[in-house]
Parts: C-alpha cells; sequence; structure tokens
C-alpha cells in the first residue's frame, strides 16, 4: 500500500516537473520568436498584405532589396504603407524625398502656403521656378519626378480640428512637420484618437528632435505620445518661430532625414524606431542625447482617466489670440517712429526679441524679450508713449496685449509695423 502512494506521488511530481521544464522552454520560444514576431506585426497598423513588385521596382529599389535586414518583403511592406506628411517645408522637403526615393506607396501632402523666395535657403524640394507657386503641388511635381512607380495625393487646405480626422484616417503613419504647437498638439490628438503611429520632429536655429509616438508596442499598447513629452504648450509667441529666430539651412535637411528614416524603418518592420525616446542634435556641437520618455498616467488623452475625447480648439488650447484682438493694436511705421526721434519726441523702446538676436542688431531700445515681459512689466514706463518692437512685428503685437491685460487703462502702446526688418529696410541697424 505504501509503495503505491509513493509511486502516485512520484508519478504526480514528474508530471509537474515536465509542465514546469515546459513553460521554461516556451518562455524562450517566446522571447526568441514571438516577442520579436508581435513587435514587428505591432510596429505599425499597415497592411500585412506584401503587394507584389513590378521588375521595374525590383530594378529601382535592388539596393534596399540586397540589404539582410531588408530584403524583398522589406520593400513590399514600404509599396504597401501610406505616410501622411504635414507640411511640405523645411522638415518637409527632405522627408518627402526621401520617403518617395524609397518607394512609399502612397503619400499625402498637407500643406496651403506657397513658395517663397525666403523658403529656398532650406527647403530644397523646390526651385527658383516655384516661386509663388503652391507648395504642395509643387512638392507633388518633383515627387512624381523623382519616382513616378507611386501615388501622391496633396491636400492644399490648413490641418484642422474640422478636417483633420478625415483627412488622418487613409494613411497609417503621420509625419509631423509643422512649425508651430497648435498643429503639433492637433495632429498628436488626431493620431492618438484614430490609433496612427505619429513620427514627430522638430527644429529651432541650430537644435532639433526627432521621435516617435502611439506607436504599438509588444505588450498590445501604444507608447508615449507628444502629451507626455509636453503636456502643455508655452506662453503664445515665447519661442520664436523660423521666420523669427532664424535656422541653419541645413539643420532641416538632417532632421528631415532622420524623420524619414524613422518612417521607413516602422513601414519595413525593421531597427528600432525611437519609441519612448526623444533624439536630441545640437548641430554646433555635433553632439546627440537620446532621452527616455515615459506615459503620463493623467496624459488628457491616454492617461488612466482621459478627459479629452474628440479634437479641441488648439488655437484657444495654445493661448493664440484672435485675430481681431491683435488687429485693433495701434501700430506706427518706421518712417513715423524715425521722425519722433528726429524731433527728439519723448517714448521709450522696447524690444522683445531674444537676448542672442538683441546682441546681433538693434535699434538701442530697452531689452525685454516677451518671455520675461509678465516679471519685468515694472520697467515699462507707461508714463510716455511706448513702442514696441520685435523682428517682423508679430511678437511685439503680442507683448501689447500682454501689456493690455495687465494694465488695461494704458492708452499709448505702439506697435512698429514690420519689426526691425522694416527698419533695416529703410535705415539700416547698429550691431
Amino acid at each position: 500500500m505504501l509503495n503505491w502512494k509513493f509511486g502516485l506521488l512520484g508519478l504526480i511530481g514528474w508530471v509537474l516537473g515536465s509542465f514546469v521544464a515546459f513553460l521554461v522552454v516556451l518562455g524562450f520560444v517566446f522571447d526568441w520568436f514571438f516577442t520579436p514576431v508581435v513587435t514587428y506585426l505591432y510596429s505599425v497598423q499597415i497592411c500585412i498584405m506584401h503587394p507584389p513588385l513590378s521588375a521595374a521596382e525590383e530594378a529601382r529599389y535592388a539596393r534596399h532589396i540586397i540589404l539582410p535586414e531588408f530584403g524583398l518583403e522589406g520593400q513590399q511592406r514600404l509599396k504597401a504603407c501610406k505616410v501622411l506628411v504635414v507640411g511640405a517645408g523645411g522638415l518637409g522637403s527632405p522627408m518627402l524625398l526621401y520617403l518617395a526615393a524609397a518607394g512609399i506607396g502612397k503619400i499625402g501632402i498637407v500643406d496651403f502656403d506657397r513658395v517663397e523666395d525666403s523658403n529656398l535657403q532650406r527647403q530644397v524640394l523646390f526651385g527658383v521656378s516655384d516661386i509663388g507657386r503652391s507648395k504642395a503641388q509643387a512638392a507633388r511635381a518633383r515627387l512624381l519626378d523623382l519616382n513616378p512607380l507611386i501615388e501622391v495625393v496633396v491636400y492644399e487646405e490648413a490641418l484642422t480640428s474640422q478636417n483633420a480626422l478625415q483627412i488622418i484616417a487613409d494613411y497609417d503613419v503621420v509625419a509631423d512637420g509643422t512649425d508651430n504647437f497648435q498643429t503639433r498638439y492637433l495632429v498628436n490628438d488626431a493620431c492618438v484618437l484614430l490609433g496612427k503611429v505619429n513620427v514627430y520632429a522638430s527644429i529651432f536655429r541650430f537644435d532639433g528632435q526627432v521621435s516617435v509616438f502611439n506607436a504599438w508596442l509588444a505588450d498590445g499598447s501604444r507608447g508615449p505620445n507628444y502629451r507626455d513629452l509636453y503636456p502643455t504648450p508655452p506662453p503664445f509667441g515665447a519661442v520664436p518661430s523660423c521666420a523669427e529666430g532664424g535656422v541653419l539651412g541645413v539643420l532641416p535637411g538632417i532632421i528631415g532625414s532622420l524623420q524619414a528614416n524613422e518612417v521607413i524603418k516602422l513601414c519595413a518592420g525593421i531597427g528600432e524606431p525611437l519609441i519612448g525616446r526623444l533624439l536630441l542634435v545640437d548641430a554646433l556641437s555635433m553632439e546627440t542625447r537620446t532621452l527616455k520618455i515615459r506615459k503620463d498616467p493623467s496624459n488628457p488623452i491616454s492617461g488612466e482617466q482621459p478627459t479629452i475625447t474628440a479634437l479641441i480648439d488648439y488655437d484657444q488650447f495654445c493661448g493664440v489670440p484672435p485675430q481681431a484682438d491683435v488687429a485693433v493694436l495701434a501700430s506706427i511705421s518706421v518712417q513715423e517712429l524715425n521722425r519722433w526721434r528726429q524731433e527728439g519726441r519723448r517714448f521709450q523702446l522696447i524690444d522683445v526679441r531674444e537676448p542672442d538676436e538683441y546682441a546681433a542688431g538693434n535699434l538701442g531700445g530697452l531689452s525685454i524679450p516677451l518671455s520675461e515681459l509678465a516679471s519685468r512689466v515694472g520697467e515699462v514706463d507707461l508714463g510716455q508713449p511706448v513702442v514696441v518692437h520685435c523682428r517682423s512685428g508679430k511678437r511685439s503685437a503680442l507683448a501689447i496685449r500682454q501689456l493690455l491685460d495687465l494694465n488695461p487703462d494704458s492708452k499709448d502702446l505702439w506697435n512698429l509695423e514690420g519689426g526691425i526688418l522694416a527698419w533695416e529696410a529703410d535705415f539700416g541697424v547698429e550691431g
């Protein structure tokens, strides 16, 4: 009887041991095989059906196909992928060229602007003959000339809360090449609501950054998004645009190419995309850093208790003043300001540009950067006329609006029309 019991216990022990061993082996198999497969399939939401390549496509993309990590399947995945590029400017120019050359099957372009002479310093997608043309249409013609085997769709309109979901819905990956915070938050929120991947990049003067937002993770969840990195926008006007603060011409080429690289990796299912990581590039020192981005449980669109379930008013969210508010401000021309100076008229001149802009050339006014205005409002002499200027007139208009909010009774505030650029054109600027 006792031997029978020991035999049963031994059998149970053998079964349990075998089961544990099976689980251990299964774990190794999952780590070795299934995890990469899941990561591969979830990297982007593209059609897993791989369209065949024509003989012309195989010849064109031969340098891709012979890469062991890429192969024929990687190129087929590019052909199946649909990518929407928001903005055909500095970042969009190199990105669009490389995505088209790589063989992305369908490329959408959202841009309502027209080509200007000042764009050509960095927007290599365009030439002198394109000045005055629609950027979207000029870009489409250039891409199809580069690669007639792809499809290019243009949207000659601003991306807004009214059309974003409809436009983005048809694409697998969105590449954000915009230069303002309103559209960045709009693109992010639309991608989160639709379950799309957002490849983000931005540039400022000599610095750039790149990341991949809202991408599938191996566990089936989504990676961090733009709101995890920047929960709230900076005060409107505190960060100058490229038009106001300048940008090194080659920088968009560097960052836009990195952005294209992330799109291609996602679509082809290769490498390690910048999911949960922010790549920072300093073009002056040529140093790079990578920061980790963690999901914020209080994120209003993807956190534990989301409060944003539809697209919102992003101008209001980012503190953009209504155009009517700016339009009613009193303004003064550079010719009139020069006459004031010649007459010896008493007034205070305030320059709200950044310190490095001021150091590069100024009109002799008091330097109070827009970002410091609220804390230094006591330096503004409201007992006399106050002329406020920036580079072109945009930040100075915001500064006057801010001064009016802080001092509603102020009556003698003047915005210099055209800013220091207009003054320089007529009278020159002292360094």
